[in-house]
């Protein structure tokens, strides 16, 4: 089986009650997941644990299920007047 090299992303994950979540700054996203589109779709899925044969995304930072499992993307915005 070939697999792909791993990408080391800086993060921080955070647990409140049943829930999980994975922020990330979007200028720690590889280039071509800074974008809206599938490449970050399956970046952050991939993060996850999915797709999952079991659906408990045991192989990943979620938590079990897709109501418990977020991810967070921070950026500045590109809004005069916004945070």
């Amino acid at each position: 089986m070939d697999h792909k090299p791993q990408l080391k992303i800086p993060a921080t994950y955070m647990r409140g009650g049943t829930s999980k979540g994975v922020f990330f700054k979007l200028d720690d996203l590889p280039e071509q997941a800074q974008l809206e589109g599938a490449i970050r779709d399956q970046l952050l899925l991939r993060i996850m644990g999915s797709p999952d044969p079991y659906g408990k995304q045991i192989d990943g930072m979620g938590g079990a299920t897709s109501s418990t499992s977020k991810t967070v993307i921070l950026s500045k915005s590109t809004q005069a007047e916004h945070d």
